[in-house]
């Protein structure tokens, strides 16, 4: 998966248009997008959704975080839909994320779902004290599959007056985005970039979109349909990188084959898992 666009839980209609796009995932919204006289309103809007006839597309909720006493309602509220995945906001550490996998165990069991199939999302940069939580996620449980990193509520967490200067994360931001894309390699999870605000500036998040694909990120959270296009495009092995990737994959194939010489350079392991890495993102 590629794109993950966020929508909002109570809105039918944006629901409606972005189950006809290209997201690899929708985020079914219970949170911030939802206002608090919203809520109720909101979850059973969103098991009306994750009730529509679906296909390939994922469908994933995010529900509101463990401090606010609302995260096992919208659990009992969606989990009859049998949501892909649950991303759980401001994560502070894997405690939290073995906290939520209890609670799906239950609701897995009580609605006759295989355990262990709904796959969690941690968005785990949102508070200042999560950043010191990342390095805990590499025994966090099979049900982790991705970290996510965030700045909006960062920035207030920090009391920053902006997160970007000429066009660039400053220093705290760009630490946050660092450490989730080291926590999620050290856990063997995916790295998952953050939105981009800008909802008509398509440069910039194509910029933002290859940084992060360039740096190790897999995928990249999107706010805006028209943004879905751009990341899916950023994200996708082209005829160069996937032909050098097969020669690559055919090369080690070899009997005995450690490190070898292609097209002039040396090549070992390393190199062979982001051959791999790169045929599995294009489905080959």
């Amino acid at each position: 998966m590629r794109s993950f666009l966020f929508v909002p839980g109570d809105s039918p209609r944006k629901f409606e248009k972005a189950a006809a796009g290209d997201a690899d995932a929708l985020i079914l919204d219970l949170e911030d997008a939802v206002a608090a006289d919203r809520k109720e309103e909101a979850r059973r809007l969103t098991a009306e959704m994750l009730a529509a006839p679906r296909g390939a597309q994922r469908r994933w909720v995010r529900v509101n975080a463990q401090d606010t006493g609302l995260t096992l309602g919208d659990l009992a509220a969606t989990m009859p839909g049998r949501p892909d995945g649950v991303a759980l906001p401001k994560c502070a550490d894997a405690e939290q994320l073995r906290q939520l996998s209890h609670w799906l165990d239950a609701f897995e069991a009580a609605h006759g779902i295989e355990a262990g199939a709904t796959r969690i999302i941690a968005i785990a940069t949102e508070t200042a004290g999560s950043l010191f939580g990342l390095g805990s996620y590499a025994g966090a449980g099979p049900r982790l599959w991705g970290l996510m990193w965030g700045a909006e509520d960062l920035s207030a967490s920090l009391g920053a007056l902006a997160s970007r200067a000429e066009g660039r994360w400053t220093d705290p931001f760009r630490m946050a985005r660092n450490l989730c894309l080291a926590g999620a390699a050290a856990a063997g999870v995916v790295a998952i970039d953050t939105i981009h605000a800008g909802i008509e500036d398509l440069a910039g998040l194509e910029a933002d979109a290859r940084e992060a694909r360039r740096d190790g990120f897999g995928a990249k959270a999107v706010i805006h349909p028209k943004h879905v296009p751009v990341v899916n495009a950023a994200f996708t092995p082209d005829a160069e990188e996937l032909d050098w990737a097969r020669r690559v994959v055919a090369a080690f194939a070899a009997p005995g084959a450690g490190a070898l010489r292609m097209d002039g350079k040396m090549l070992d392991r390393p190199h062979l898992r982001l051959a791999e890495r790169l045929l599995a993102a294009a489905g080959g």
